[in-house]
């Protein structure tokens, strides 16, 4: 595997990781490379590793399992529930070095909790934290946060965590729960070492940069705000010349699915059906990464999935987010034109990989389950700023609707621009949208 070479600060996080058994939270903002640290460290450790993350869709970005799938957890609250191990996952769990966690800003204190009680279970080191494992997370709490719990999962999580927040999870505090004895933290919790990535190499204007530092920590100034408000305010220019229009970024998918049937609509031509191939168990529909049934016409927008692999060595033809125009369609192959180049496209092959332990070799091997089968495409007039994740984008209308409604969303919409130059508001932003969670930015301002 080709992997892009690190920078100094990417490279002493590197170094940290792998000369000790420390555990790691990498963070920093958008645009600063964790993705490719996780991606060199899978490839480069002498560790016996596994990757995880909370979401089907995230883990497959990263080659990995669900968290709950690699350490056999129950869906929903955990607390103290017993958890059944089977032997294959105690072998499996006791060869581990080290365990990697993507977008673990998505896991609840309760999640980590339960990842704890399963590592100390499965490796009968129940003193230890993590039952001995190495545990390196990825993620950026500003962007992305657990899925709010409610009902009596609410109630319990204020009872017993100071927030649902996988960074006030018991096995960082030293606290023990009410477990029946399963856990025995001692006086003192995990370790955690905090590296904040700094470096920012999708944006280059410093200006530009400061700005989404302010929304990012929820510090702009009504100037800040009229630099931001003043360029978005620019009516978005018509496609000429064969440009495709510009890619919308909203917060609803009832509003991009609206936008992207009103330009599909108005092509002339009748539209084509891509449907996916699926192999294996590869879980429900939310955890797919791209439509079953793909809709096309000659004409219509669209954007890439993932990273063109194709000519190992050579420069990709387009990358994760990149946006083209449909010129062709036949049964196998769709042309897409980019940047003035056409390309034919073939259907790609996810797979999903579940981790397995050989005890006469020793051996933990990443073993293919499923396989889903599409062209890596999909329609691209506009996209949720959920889904706009990880992407970079140098024009987008920016559809904030009736508000942000969750915190960090404004943040993650404006940081996919590689400038200002390219920023149009379909409102002005207001002060409501800029939105930072409390908890959030009390762990962080601790962690400096």
């Amino acid at each position: 595997m080709q992997t892009t070479p690190l920078s100094s600060e990417q490279t002493e996080v590197y170094e940290l990781i792998e000369g000790t058994r420390d555990n790691v939270f990498v963070t920093g903002r958008a645009g600063t490379g964790k993705s490719t640290l996780l991606r060199h460290l899978v490839e480069h450790t002498a560790k016996r590793v596994a990757v995880c993350a909370p979401t089907g869709v995230a883990a497959l970005n990263v080659g990995g399992q669900t968290i709950h799938s690699l350490l056999r957890l129950p869906i929903g609250l955990i607390a103290n529930t017993e958890l059944t191990q089977p032997e294959a996952t105690r072998k499996l769990l006791g060869a581990l070095d080290m365990l990697v966690i993507d977008e673990v800003s998505m896991v609840s204190a309760d999640l980590m909790d339960g990842i704890d009680r399963a590592l100390r279970q499965a490796r009968g080191r129940r003193a230890e934290p993590f039952g001995g494992v190495q545990v390196v997370m990825f993620g950026d709490p500003y962007q992305l946060a657990p899925v709010p719990p409610r009902g009596d999962e609410l109630r319990y999580l204020h009872d017993h965590y100071r927030s649902h927040w996988f960074f006030d999870a018991h096995v960082w505090a030293g606290e023990t729960p009410d477990a029946a004895g399963i856990i025995d933290l001692g006086r003192h919790g995990a370790t955690l070492h905090i590296r904040e990535l700094r470096d920012i190499h999708r944006q280059s204007d410093p200006a530009f940069k400061a700005l989404l530092d302010a929304v990012r920590h929820g510090r702009v100034t009504a100037d800040m705000a009229g630099v931001l408000n003043g360029h978005g305010a620019r009516t978005p220019p018509e496609p000429v010349d064969g440009e495709q229009p510009i890619i919308t970024l909203a917060t609803r998918n009832d509003a991009v699915n609206a936008i992207n049937k009103r330009h599909l609509d108005a092509l002339i031509g009748r539209s084509q059906t891509a449907v996916a191939e699926i192999n294996g168990d590869f879980g429900r529909g939310d955890a797919y990464p791209a439509d079953v049934e793909l809709q096309l016409k000659i004409g219509a927008q669209v954007m890439f999935l993932r990273n063109d692999t194709a000519g190992y060595g050579e420069p990709p033809r387009w990358v994760n987010g990149t946006i083209g125009t449909v010129t062709r369609i036949t049964g196998d192959k769709v042309r897409v034109s980019v940047d003035g180049e056409e390309h034919d496209v073939e259907p790609a092959v996810w797979e999903r990989y579940r981790y397995a332990y050989h005890a006469t070799t020793r051996q933990l091997t990443r073993d293919v389950v499923a396989e889903f089968t599409q062209f890596p495409l999909r329609l691209a007039w506009a996209v949720t700023i959920h889904k706009s994740q990880g992407k970079s984008y140098d024009r987008a209308v920016i559809d904030l609707g009736s508000g942000a409604f969750a915190p960090g969303q404004t943040y993650v919409a404006l940081s996919r621009l590689t400038s200002i130059d390219g920023l149009y508001l379909r409102r002005p932003l207001r002060p409501s949208d800029i939105r930072v969670d409390p908890d959030v930015a009390r762990f962080m301002a601790a962690a400096r």
